[in-house]
């Protein structure tokens, strides 16, 4: 049964993968962005697309959508502890108009990209939704206290949400790929360095207690993050749409229930096999800098997804990082030719 979406952000990373596996479930999408961090390029054909901010979404909310899917957020960490006013008040208070029109609309089904940032340097792993929440950024703070809002928001007006903890998001679907401006995610700086658009990556810390010395991260690829985003929507429909794929188990989450669930493929890779893994997919060098470590990079980060296999019946399908850098791989290459062309 075709639906009706509005997705905050949509014209982002993961906004604009989410929108396109929404259209091709055959639901109709409005696209709300400022385009102030996304790419008009980007949105996925057949979106309506409307160019504002997620405090003004009470011009564009109206009782016939079915739910909102909530990506619009500032997400530089080192920016938000510069500036962190511009985080508090997009992150947070762009967050609390959201909702009072969604509330106003009575559009009561709400999906929002959250982040393991939330977690800050976690006593141990792999990380569930249990383990204390303590931010090192405002960034995650700010993400942080968005989740505590809409629990509140869904205990007092009967919303039905879902939080989902993103660990490091990565790959590309389509013509749909990251580009942040600047970029500070591994991969594709690793494969900036393989365009020849940066000399060489830098390794900060080759001491750490892993197998060889590099700091371990738990790598998601964006389609598969795309399916739990449509997995949590129909966990959280009062009407699901679709059934998962395999017949996985699924419990539903109600109105007034605030589900959070951790988004990862649960194992780690290092630094060093996501340097080699970029050499040996582009066939190209990569050189390497050796630097200091960074101050708050935890050895090892690796989700547990339990929470989202179980209630939503999810489960990745694309875990090989040869697989995932291929994807982002051919994302760059198509940025370059489009801006040849």
């Amino acid at each position: 049964m075709s639906k009706k979406y509005l997705v905050t952000g949509g014209a982002g990373y993961v906004g604009s993968v989410v929108a396109a596996h929404l259209l091709q479930a055959g639901h109709e999408v409005t696209v709300l962005d400022d385009l102030s961090t996304g790419h008009r390029d980007g949105i996925p054909a057949g979106a309506r697309f409307v160019e504002g901010r997620i405090q003004d979404a009470a011009q564009w909310l109206d009782p016939s959508y079915d739910a909102v899917l909530h990506f619009a957020a500032f997400s530089q960490v080192g920016e938000s502890v510069a500036d962190p006013e511009k985080y508090w008040r997009n992150n947070v208070g762009g967050t609390m108009d959201l909702l009072a029109a969604m509330r106003d609309a009575g559009v009561r089904t709400l999906v929002f990209s959250s982040t393991a940032a939330t977690y800050g340097e976690p006593a141990s792993t792999p990380i569930t939704e249990s383990a204390e929440t303590a931010p090192t950024s405002p960034y995650g703070a700010s993400k942080l206290a968005v989740d505590h809002m809409i629990s509140g928001e869904a205990a007092a007006h009967g919303l039905a949400a879902v939080s989902l903890r993103y660990f490091n998001v990565a790959g590309a679907y389509g013509t749909c790929g990251e580009r942040h401006d600047p970029e500070s995610h591994l991969i594709p700086l690793v494969l900036q360095v393989a365009q020849g658009k940066r000399e060489a990556i830098s390794v900060y810390g080759e001491d750490y207690p892993t197998p060889d010395g590099t700091c371990v991260r738990d790598y998601i690829h964006v389609a598969d993050l795309a399916e739990a985003h449509l997995l949590a929507l129909d966990a959280a429909s009062p009407s699901p749409a679709t059934t998962p794929a395999g017949g996985a188990s699924r419990r539903r989450v109600n109105p007034g229930e605030h589900l959070i669930c951790n988004l990862g493929n649960g194992n780690g890779f290092s630094v060093r096999e996501v340097i080699e893994t970029v050499r040996k997919v582009t066939g190209h060098p990569v050189p390497e800098i050796a630097a200091p470590r960074r101050a708050g990079d935890p050895a090892v980060l690796v989700a547990s997804a339990q929470t989202a296999i179980d209630r939503l019946g999810w489960r990745p399908s694309r875990a090989d990082l040869a697989g995932i850098v291929a994807d982002a791989w051919q994302f760059a290459q198509h940025l370059d030719r489009t801006k040849e062309s």
